[in-house]
């Protein structure tokens, strides 16, 4: 009798023991329930794609003022973490955190038109891409390296001045005045450059047209910023296929991968013939490829894939920063005034700008970067490699990260009349593009900031000096016969790969006249 008590006690203890561990495990689980970045309510499916207008930049700074400068979104399937302030970018950089946010997300057009993410902007982090990086800023945008294509820059804006100063003869002889659509100018100038230091030449037909390869560009980088199933909906991936946009991208990347390898022969036989002396891009990675020690890392496909990126990344975003760059003078005639003031005061009355000069423009700088604080190229992707806290919150891996400038750089908590073009905020200001000042990063921070930030100010300073220097700007005015000043322009912005101006920008240039001492 006494024994079978003695194991009903046994198993009475053992169940109540059982119901302790199951109720400890309930609530322990409850416990270290992930705290996930605040989110608005979502819809089945589609998540919070419903409350995301256009521009998508714009969207997510309003989201952001109401759910919080760190908020989860659910776009489509994918869910996405949105940055909008200093601080959180601060913490994304800390050496602890900087590789786990280090990697990027594998878009569709970035799959199909940088060959498999062999590159250096979409690749994911690896070797792969930290060999590729290495090699982009070693052989092509270093400081030293982008000085050393000095010339070409100056010989192309040349080319530019005299086209422009071309029209504006031709508008004088005809009695009317000519605008001419810069943006367009810009692009064709940047795709002169970039030829001649990636290919040794530029690219135009026989004639002086500019070659397929400008147009294929453009092409490219508008099919960036369409829409795509298989990026929100990877499940749905087939519909990018029915609606045309994966045809139209192979089409796109066929025919761009084909002027590369043309231009890869051409190299390759003139090296044969030891006729190539100047050695451009193309040639040092063709040598580098060569080399037996990286051989294996630097593909065919990884030479494509650079090559795209260079023309891809030097054209669009510095294009559209010197668009923005004259468009917000125009709106602020004294800001204009200033500027060219200062450009003539230290060129004088030389006949070429060069780097000496361009060095000594102080306020032409602060207008760079303050147009690059109100309009920075585009959001910065990123993606979780890892589990990691930011701001307190668990983001686990494989994330979308979208750190917005945009709302970063108008932040009244860093910047007075944050929505105002001021350029006088940087003269006496410390604050810099680097990527070490957060509350400043038009060219990212950390491991993937921007390779290209030397390269792309160097082009914008010395042209817009040109452009200050050679030319007096109007707007024409709607009956195409008067210019005036200081018009009340459309600053809206288009979505895209870089943010552009919605409506381009027209001007009429009137060469200024100096007289040169005797």
């Amino acid at each position: 009798m006494a024994a079978m008590e003695l194991n009903q006690n046994l198993y009475l203890s053992f169940f109540w023991c059982l119901i302790f561990i199951v109720l400890a495990f309930k609530l322990t689980r409850k416990r270290t329930k992930p705290n996930f970045p605040p989110s608005p309510p979502k819809l089945p499916i589609i998540g919070n794609l419903h409350q995301i207008s256009t521009p998508f930049h714009q969207s997510l700074r309003s989201l952001s003022s109401k759910y919080g400068p760190l908020m989860l979104l659910h776009l489509g399937q994918v869910p996405t973490v949105v940055v909008s302030s200093a601080d959180l970018a601060r913490e994304m950089a800390k050496t602890s955190n900087d590789i786990v946010f280090s990697s990027r997300r594998s878009i569709t057009a970035a799959k199909i038109l940088f060959y498999g993410c062999n590159d250096v902007i979409s690749a994911p982090y690896g070797e792969g891409w930290k060999l590729r990086r290495k090699i982009s800023i070693t052989e092509f945008l270093s400081p030293r390296k982008v000085k050393s294509f000095q010339y070409i820059s100056e010989e192309e804006v040349s080319n530019l001045v005299n086209k422009i100063r071309d029209e504006a003869r031709n508008s004088k002889n005809d009695g009317l005045p000519v605008s001419v659509n810069l943006i367009q100018m810009l692009i064709e100038t940047l795709n002169n450059v970039l030829c001649r230091c990636i290919f040794g030449h530029k690219c135009e037909t026989s004639d002086g047209e500019s070659s397929r390869l400008r147009e294929i560009m453009m092409e490219m980088m508008h099919e960036f910023g369409e829409f795509s199933f298989g990026d929100f909906f990877p499940s749905l991936w087939w519909m990018d296929c029915f609606k045309g946009l994966i045809p139209k991208m192979k089409a796109t990347s066929k025919e761009l991968e084909a002027l590369i390898l043309h231009e890869i022969e051409q190299h390759k036989s003139k090296r044969r013939n030891n006729t190539h002396e100047n050695k451009d891009l193309l040639d040092i990675l063709l040598e580098l490829q060569q080399n037996g020690i990286i051989r294996s890392d630097l593909s065919l496909v990884s030479i494509k894939a650079i090559i795209v990126n260079m023309f891809a990344a030097g054209i669009d975003t510095t294009s559209t920063t010197m668009e923005w760059a004259m468009a917000e003078m125009m709106k602020h005639a004294e800001k204009m005034k200033r500027a060219q003031e200062e450009v003539r005061g230290i060129v004088g009355y030389k006949t070429r700008i060069d780097e000496t000069d361009v060095n000594q423009m102080r306020y032409l700088k602060c207008v760079v970067k303050e147009t690059l604080r109100l309009h920075p190229a585009g959001l910065i992707p990123r993606e979780t490699n890892n589990s990691v806290k930011l701001g307190g919150h668990d983001i686990p891996p494989k994330t979308n990260i979208l750190v917005n400038p945009f709302a970063i750089h108008r932040d009244p908590n860093h910047w007075e009349r944050p929505e105002e073009f001021v350029p006088e905020r940087f003269e006496n200001s410390e604050v810099d593009f680097k990527g070490q000042d957060f509350e400043f990063i038009p060219f990212g921070f950390g491991r993937r900031g921007c390779p290209g930030l030397y390269f792309g100010v160097a082009s914008v300073e010395y042209t817009l000096a040109n452009l200050l220097y050679w030319f007096d700007w109007k707007f024409p005015d709607d009956d195409g016969t008067a210019m005036t000043y200081g018009k009340d322009i459309d600053m809206s912005e288009a979505d895209g790969q870089a943010i552009r101006k919605k409506i381009q920008l027209l001007l009429h240039p009137i060469p200024y006249s100096f007289c040169p001492k005797t």
